[in-house]
């Protein structure tokens, strides 16, 4: 063909290639991991939008005010791992000092005049325009790089095959001071997924078993004491009342759960259809955009639409698993732990409270619960995991 030119071509398909080539990012990437996390995401905008549509005193009219927050804030999480897997986990690994130290920053404003109290729990920051900030959630990321860190810092390094009792003893003090922080605030369903994440991260790191078992003991003794003392909240006590006898009071301390209870098994096999929900168009089951989202899939999409999302959620934790146990560095491996250890947990909690096997405890579900602080926390964490894999080394 008359004034064709192959070379005026060449550096668009050279570009094509770098995208392409077997050892470029974008084919390096763990696309089940991210394609199921984005369609976890895609399920929760459509469950947030039939929770919250016809709750007109929550979005002054505007039917699809959460669902275009939602969105924007998956946008936004969805950034925040691009820029994470630049970034890069080993770079980060520099900047953990400040990262940590900011994150108590944050959660110490929680305790100041800037903080605010949601649902019993003084976990919040107003930010101004009908935003607001849950520093913990971020707190949960710095806790496992900052064990991550000093856990594998001599490993990595070749001077030792496994962390000694110095080095967990300081990586433990390092986790204590935020979860002291965030139990004060109080933030039970937090501390909870904290204490998971450092027994993830210690099982992880090769410490010895001695560590664990005397954590486990330890966190048992607390608990036991802390109910003896009365340090529990009465709302805090009520709840785990709830859980203890279902019966007890239905109007008042057990509405939640027996609601959540009646809308997922009113769904079937097949669900009553997206929007088409008795308990969630009556507007029956509180929180049903944040806490109590998975009630929507359960009455609307059934066992069927349910059972998806608890798929989807297994092939991220199984893509997971398979990034710690592929990495070569201790420090992955014990990032990717604690990532799995949070997941695992503030899935079985969040979902367990909504069929009443576990107490209510304030956590969303990650990546289809409504909440811009658990959204941004949790692509990071896709971000992390998505650089461990990067930047292992290529395999002939």
């Amino acid at each position: 063909m008359a004034g064709f030119s192959v070379s005026r071509y060449a550096p668009e398909r050279g570009a094509w290639s770098k995208l392409t080539a077997r050892d470029s990012v974008v084919r390096r990437l763990d696309w089940p991991l991210l394609l199921s996390a984005l369609a976890l995401s895609g399920i929760g905008s459509a469950l947030v939008l039939s929770a919250t549509r016809g709750r007109t005193s929550l979005t002054h009219g505007d039917q699809y005010y959460f669902l275009l927050r939602h969105v924007m804030n998956t946008g936004i999480g969805v950034a925040l791992m691009i820029g994470t897997i630049w970034l890069g986990h080993r770079t980060l690994r520099g900047a953990i000092p400040i990262l940590y130290g900011l994150s108590v920053l944050l959660i110490l404003a929680v305790l100041s005049p800037l903080g605010q109290t949601v649902n019993g729990a003084h976990a919040w920051i107003v930010i101004g325009g009908g935003f607001s900030l849950q520093p913990s959630e971020f707190t949960k990321i710095t806790i496992i790089l900052g064990m991550a860190m000093i856990l594998a810092s001599r490993v990595d390094a070749g001077d030792q095959d496994h962390p000694d009792h110095r080095t967990v003893a300081k990586s433990l003090g390092l986790a204590a001071i935020p979860i002291v922080i965030v139990m004060g605030m109080p933030d039970l369903g937090s501390v909870m997924v904290m204490a998971i994440i450092v027994l993830g991260v210690l099982l992880a790191s090769g410490a010895s078993n001695r560590w664990v078992l005397g954590l486990l003991s330890t966190g048992v003794a607390g608990a036991v004491a802390i109910w003896q003392l009365g340090l529990l909240d009465d709302y805090q006590i009520a709840r785990f009342a709830a859980f203890a006898n279902p019966a007890l009071d239905p109007a008042g301390v057990g509405y939640n759960t027996n609601q959540a209870r009646i809308a997922i098994g009113s769904g079937g096999l097949t669900g009553t259809g997206l929007f088409h929900g008795s308990q969630t168009t009556g507007q029956f089951v509180p929180e049903q955009q944040t806490d109590f989202v998975f009630t929507v899939a359960g009455e609307e999409l059934g066992f069927v639409g349910a059972g998806l999302i608890l798929v989807l959620l297994g092939i991220v934790l199984w893509r997971a698993c398979r990034i710690a146990r592929e990495t070569t560095e201790l420090y992955g491996t014990i990032v990717a732990a604690g990532i799995i250890a949070w997941f695992a947990f503030q899935a079985f909690e969040n979902i367990g409270m909504t069929l009443g096997i576990m107490p209510v405890a304030g956590l969303p579900l990650p990546f289809v619960s409504y909440g811009g602080s658990s959204m941004f926390a949790v692509w990071v964490a896709i971000g992390l995991l998505q650089s461990i894999r990067v930047q292992r080394p290529m395999t002939a």
